[in-house]
């Protein structure tokens, strides 16, 4: 692990501090179940592992801090780990650098106080660096080869800032007049993650955050940085949209038009695209008769006015979903009155660290304990990710379908419910309102950053209806009900089954994707490549999301080194093109529609925004993390075909 070397404190302010002191006092609050992890590694003792010292399981998504251990146990834990850390400071090697695989399980397991997955030590190796995720031996890159990147998001962040390191070249196009995609573009009052930013953020740039889970700005900010501290200006293309991508065959590239700043077309070539446009960046407005008579401020919440001013103002919301749920606890207390349309319910879990901040110590404890900082990240990836993916099968013996999928989900249920009750206090009334008919988990699963309680303010009213119709300033429910408004938000999500759909793309004998696709019926080769479209790649494509939790930025990163494995084996063979098999598309895909129907997601009687027209999932995966990251590792060339060599100078475009 290259970075445990890292004594001098190069991500948070250590400036001219006492050192030694610092880390006292972080020691003293720091997470008990990452501290036992450091002092295994740091000493070599497994004993770490065993009662007295092993944790109690955490509640929910909680930290877990103080490991539900007595507080004597852990004055002598958090002794040992303060001595560790001095030693290693002044110099003494880490005892255990590599642990082996089942060790690494074993650690996690402990330090969760449940049982993690024995397949499960390859993706704590890789969380911790200790094994590198991409396999096989580069080829050279083909002078003169370039990649097009669309999308300067997340996504394009990752891709372009991986294909340089791998010394290819590559343009960046961007619509927007700047980095950070859906962080740039959603400016909504509350906007934030709901997963910890210690895990949505890239491993390979580490950041001193000021909040467990970041607000947009925080957010917005650091992909910048990110961007910027890789030189990303250079080959970016900003205020630059994408037309149409048009696979050439006779030159074996792609001629991909764009329209400039000032209005003009142009067209670029390329030997390979990288699709990085995302998922949720179109929004999605429902057809409510009369809406363009609404005389006040009528908009998506992604695109919300930076001059706007809700106070005292009667403030309509369309919707309940996550942008909803952010919204209304952070405009209720100053609105005059905020009216609710929601049609469906959702489920929401507890959120004990909404909205708070980094303590300072803890900060400068990440920054400059590289141990503490990896497994800390790997607690929370475990945590938000696969920890629920089991409970999320369906039981066919289960004997009550209509209201949960097993016993663990049941359990869930019963929790949530519990949490439901006690954050409406006396207003009782409002549960029906919110309780959902379904299981858990089978909407997208939101985090309660003051939702509940915010349905139960005097100046907030929840209708449990569509807006049927606008007649000016009077919005009308599907059952009747009539309320007056100043301000109309729509938060209602966005087309996040239309992938590509921003942009035409064709390919061989001038297939067009979207007519390959039947319009929103996406499939992919994990969800990456499509039969038909050489050199065509995609990021965040179809059944790559997280709907079970977790950090999609892992997922991305995954998908750059599975591409980057496909160019160098292309590299490698002389070829000019590859492209996926249809039988390998096809059977990939059969596998991920019959693992969904085992998931709460097929669930009859209710819909969510994973599924298509059709009913078929699209937009998230089945597997688990370790699942793709096997898959992704790299390309197995029989998957493939592989064609050609570079094209003869002075053929035609």
């Amino acid at each position: 692990m290259a970075d445990h070397a890292n004594r001098d404190g190069a991500l948070a302010g250590a400036g001219d501090i006492d050192q030694d002191a610092a880390f006292r006092v972080a020691v003293a609050i720091a997470n008990i179940p990452t501290l036992l992890m450091v002092l295994v590694q740091l000493t070599g003792d497994t004993r770490w592992l065993e009662p007295p010292y092993a944790p109690e399981r955490g509640r929910g998504l909680d930290d877990n801090d103080d490991g539900g251990l007595p507080e004597d146990v852990q004055a002598e834990i958090r002794a040992a780990a303060t001595e560790a850390i001095l030693a290693w400071r002044a110099g003494r090697p880490v005892a255990m650098p590599r642990p082996d695989d089942d060790l690494l399980v074993r650690m996690l397991s402990v330090s969760m106080a449940e049982e993690v997955p024995a397949e499960y030590g390859e993706i704590i190796a890789s969380g911790l660096g200790l094994k590198a995720h991409r396999l096989g031996e580069p080829g050279a890159v083909p002078a003169g080869f370039k990649v097009l990147v669309i999308g300067a998001g997340v996504s394009g962040i990752c891709a372009a800032i991986r294909l340089r390191q791998r010394g290819i070249a590559c343009e960046v196009i961007e619509k927007g007049s700047d980095f950070g995609g859906t962080w740039r573009e959603n400016r909504y009052p509350g906007a934030g993650v709901d997963t910890p930013n210690h895990i949505y953020s890239f491993s390979f740039a580490p950041h001193d955050w000021t909040r467990y889970f970041a607000l947009q700005g925080e957010l917005y900010g650091y992909f910048r940085k990110v961007a910027r501290d890789h030189g990303l200006e250079s080959c970016t293309r900003f205020d630059t949209r994408v037309l149409s991508a048009l696979w050439q065959a006779e030159a074996r590239r792609w001629a991909v038009t764009v329209r400039r700043p000032d209005g003009a077309e142009e067209v670029l070539t390329a030997d390979a695209v990288v699709s990085a446009v995302g998922v949720l960046n179109t929004p999605l407005v429902p057809h409510i008769p009369g809406l363009d008579s609404f005389p006040g401020p009528c908009f998506h919440t992604a695109e919300w006015p930076e001059d706007l001013d809700v106070t005292g103002k009667r403030v309509a919301l369309v919707g309940n979903g996550a942008s909803a749920m952010q919204v209304a606890p952070a405009i209720a207390p100053q609105v005059g009155q905020l009216t609710i349309f929601a049609r469906s319910k959702q489920w929401a879990a507890p959120f004990p660290q909404f909205g708070k901040e980094m303590p300072q110590p803890i900060r400068f404890l990440i920054a400059n304990m590289p141990l503490y900082r990896l497994w800390y990240r790997q607690r929370l990836a475990w945590t938000f990710n696969d920890r629920v993916h089991a409970s999320l099968q369906k039981d066919p013996a289960w004997p009550h379908p209509d209201r949960a999928l097993n016993a663990v989900n049941d359990g869930h249920r019963r929790a949530f419910v519990k949490y439901m009750q006690q954050e409406l206090g006396d207003r009782q009334d409002l549960l029906e309102k919110v309780l959902p008919d379904y299981p858990p988990f089978g909407k997208r699963m939101l985090l309660d950053n003051g939702w509940y309680r915010t349905i139960a303010r005097d100046n907030v009213e929840l209708i449990t209806d569509h807006m049927a119709e606008v007649r000016g300033s009077r919005l009308v429910s599907r059952g009747g009900e009539e309320r007056e408004a100043d301000i109309l938000v729509l938060a209602t999500g966005f087309k996040a089954t239309e992938f590509l759909g921003s942009y035409e793309v064709r390919g061989r004998d001038d297939q067009a994707l979207s007519e390959v696709w039947n319009g929103d019926d996406a499939r992919a080769y994990l969800g990456t490549a499509v039969p038909g479209f050489p050199n065509f790649f995609m990021l965040l494509g179809p059944n790559v999301g997280l709907g079970h939790g977790g950090s999609i930025i892992s997922a991305v990163e995954l998908q750059c080194d599975y591409l980057l494995s496909a160019l160098d084996e292309m590299f490698r063979r002389g070829a000019a093109t590859i492209e996926v098999r249809p039988e390998i598309h096809d059977d990939y895909n059969r596998r991920v529609d019959e693992a969904h129907a085992k998931m709460v997601w097929t669930h009859e009687g209710m819909e969510n925004w994973y599924r298509n027209s059709r009913g078929r999932v699209v937009a998230i995966t089945p597997w688990r993390n370790d699942d793709f990251w096997r898959m992704t590792r790299t390309v197995a060339p029989a998957d493939y075909v592989f064609d050609g060599g570079p094209a003869a100078a002075g053929d035609a475009a």
